[in-house]
């Protein structure tokens, strides 16, 4: 049924000489001729950011459901099936519904210029609009100014992510313009949480809330969080919670549940902070054990994450650091126009062994040529997962394998897994 879907996306990206366009006119428009179902929707949260932001929305679900709320969900990109990105109160939309909603949407749109992540952001809205729920989190695809989910105009609240280096050729050269655009979700009175940011960024986001009205609850300033013996701590000028260990491992997760812990608490929406030992969010630092898994010798394990830009690659390299108690191997593939050198630079002093990788089907993938090129000829050709793992080196010792670079890579490890 997914081909359905493949044929209506194909028809729509004839529509618009291109495929991502940051701007919202045409999808006003859209919207207005289905009936404004934007305007029909349970309480939102808008999560921007560069990295974090799938998790972050993860744990927000994960809170709200564990006090008993439904929750619709619009993420991207899907890494398996299409129907990951939209999920009606608490369950993945099904295929006829979704085939459905996209070929309504494609009639009422009638030819007109349009996207299609501006389509699929309408199809979630109006799937959305039909269903009850008590809350709806909406992550933006790219930017935040200009992206299509940021045609919602009153959010309950919103959140920020952790803020790095990652597709320029749309958002501009410097974190701080970066920083910029993704502030552009923020709305006058609308309350918002910032996680761990570099200076600059942290400088950048205050400057863009103070112009805009916008309440800001900053980490470090307004809400901390740090690991216990048996969990983590939670505190800002309300409360001191202790909680569970979230579900999602990395150090860095507890930013992203700490983000999600303090949006909710702002917009003052229930919730069940231990609901973060529940959260799930395919390919951040996923445990794999199918037939990928098997292809490694008993007691090894196998990672999977979709980190891909440089920011990525530090906060890797510092759960890489805690894996210091047996040998490590990365195995890389990642996308073109992508930053692979500075997303290597952090991870290669840590690896054993390093693997460039390209699978048939992954999307825009480099070249195994340029991945090994991007490492200073640190890497190894593959040239595919299943080959690396087969090369890597066996010792005495049980080892740790982590695939990474790619989104894409990630979705087709997955299928490669089943």
């Amino acid at each position: 049924m997914n081909q359905v879907v493949d044929q209506i996306a194909a028809r729509l990206e004839r529509l618009h000489p291109r495929l991502i366009d940051l701007s919202l006119d045409r999808l006003r428009v859209l919207l207005t001729r289905l009936g404004s179902p934007e305007l029909r929707l349970p309480p939102i949260i808008h999560v921007a950011g560069t990295n974090g932001k799938g998790s972050t929305c993860a744990f927000l679900r994960a809170m709200a459901e564990a006090a008993g709320q439904k929750v619709h969900v619009y993420t991207s990109p899907h890494l398996v099936r299409f129907n990951e990105r939209i999920r009606v109160a608490g369950e993945l939309v099904s295929d006829d519904r979704l085939i459905a909603t996209m070929e309504r949407i494609e009639r009422i749109n009638d030819g007109a210029p349009i996207t299609v992540f501006e389509v699929i952001t309408a199809a979630a809205f109006d799937l959305f609009a039909e269903t009850q729920a008590d809350l709806c989190v909406l992550e933006v695809g790219l930017g935040g100014r200009g992206d299509a989910t940021n045609v919602i105009e009153a959010p309950a609240a919103c959140a920020i992510t952790s803020i790095s280096l990652d597709h320029r050729e749309l958002l501009g050269p410097t974190v701080e313009i970066i920083a910029a655009e993704k502030a552009g979700i923020m709305k006058p009175g609308i309350p918002i949480t910032i996680g761990a940011q570099p200076g600059d960024v942290r400088r950048v986001l205050l400057e863009q809330a103070e112009g805009r009205g916008t309440p800001v609850r900053l980490r470090g300033r307004d809400w901390e969080i740090a690991a216990t013996p048996n969990g983590f701590r939670y505190t800002d000028p309300a409360a001191t919670l202790d909680l569970p260990t979230p579900s999602l491992p990395g150090l860095f997760q507890q930013d992203n549940a700490g983000i999600a812990i303090t949006t909710l608490r702002a917009a003052g929406l229930p919730h069940d902070p231990s609901g973060i030992r529940n959260a799930e969010w395919p390919a951040r630092m996923q445990l794999l054990t199918g037939p990928l898994a098997r292809l490694l010798p008993p007691h090894w394990e196998l990672w999977l994450d979709g980190g891909h830009n440089p920011g990525a690659g530090v906060v890797l390299a510092e759960h890489l650091r805690d894996w210091r108690d047996r040998p490590v191997h990365l195995i890389v593939g990642m996308k073109q126009a992508k930053d692979s050198a500075e997303f290597l630079r952090p991870l290669l002093p840590l690896a054993d062994t390093v693997w460039a990788v390209r699978e048939p089907e992954q999307h825009a993938a480099l070249p195994v040529e340029a991945i090994i090129a991007a490492s200073g000829g640190v890497a190894r050709p593959g040239p595919g997962v299943a080959d690396a793992l087969r090369n890597i080196p066996r010792g005495e010792r049980a080892a740790r394998v982590l695939i990474c670079g790619s989104l894409y890579l990630a979705g087709e490890v997955l299928k490669l897994d089943q």
